[in-house]
Protein backbone atom coordinates (compact mmCIF):
# COMPACT_ATOMS: atom_id res chain seq x y z
CA UNK A 1 0.00 0.00 0.00
CA UNK A 2 1.22 3.48 -0.67
CA UNK A 3 1.98 6.03 1.60
CA UNK A 4 -0.78 8.68 1.77
CA UNK A 5 1.76 11.52 1.70
CA UNK A 6 1.81 14.63 -0.54
CA UNK A 7 4.67 15.92 0.18
CA UNK A 8 3.55 19.17 2.21
CA UNK A 9 4.42 18.22 5.42
CA UNK A 10 3.09 20.56 8.54
CA UNK A 11 2.13 19.75 11.51
CA UNK A 12 -1.21 21.46 12.49
CA UNK A 13 -0.75 22.50 16.55
CA UNK A 14 -4.17 22.11 17.70
CA UNK A 15 -5.28 18.47 16.32
CA UNK A 16 -1.18 17.35 16.05
CA UNK A 17 -2.03 15.85 12.13
CA UNK A 18 0.22 16.83 9.56
CA UNK A 19 -2.01 19.20 7.17
CA UNK A 20 -0.68 17.09 4.15
CA UNK A 21 -1.76 13.62 4.99
CA UNK A 22 -3.71 13.97 7.79
CA UNK A 23 -2.20 11.02 9.58
CA UNK A 24 -0.49 11.39 12.92
CA UNK A 25 3.00 12.03 13.95
CA UNK A 26 3.24 8.54 14.88
CA UNK A 27 1.26 6.93 12.37
CA UNK A 28 3.98 8.67 9.99
CA UNK A 29 7.26 7.73 11.99
CA UNK A 30 5.48 3.43 11.71
CA UNK A 31 3.96 3.86 8.41
CA UNK A 32 6.51 1.26 7.24
CA UNK A 33 6.25 -1.05 10.06
CA UNK A 34 2.84 -0.93 9.91
CA UNK A 35 0.82 -4.53 8.71
CA UNK A 36 -1.61 -3.90 5.27
CA UNK A 37 -4.15 -4.39 7.75
CA UNK A 38 -3.18 -1.36 10.14
CA UNK A 39 -2.58 1.13 7.31
CA UNK A 40 -5.71 0.25 5.57
CA UNK A 41 -7.08 1.42 9.23
CA UNK A 42 -4.94 4.40 8.91
CA UNK A 43 -6.37 5.16 5.44
CA UNK A 44 -9.95 4.76 6.36
CA UNK A 45 -10.11 7.79 8.87
CA UNK A 46 -8.37 10.22 7.16
CA UNK A 47 -11.01 11.37 4.90
CA UNK A 48 -13.11 11.83 8.16
CA UNK A 49 -10.24 13.92 9.40
CA UNK A 50 -9.60 15.79 6.28
CA UNK A 51 -13.49 16.99 6.40
CA UNK A 52 -13.20 17.54 10.27
CA UNK A 53 -10.36 19.89 10.02
CA UNK A 54 -12.19 21.70 6.58
CA UNK A 55 -14.81 22.31 8.91
CA UNK A 56 -12.93 24.06 11.22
Amino acid sequence: MESPCIKLCQIDQATRLCQGCFRSLDEIAGWSRMSDAERSAVMAVLDERRLVSAEA
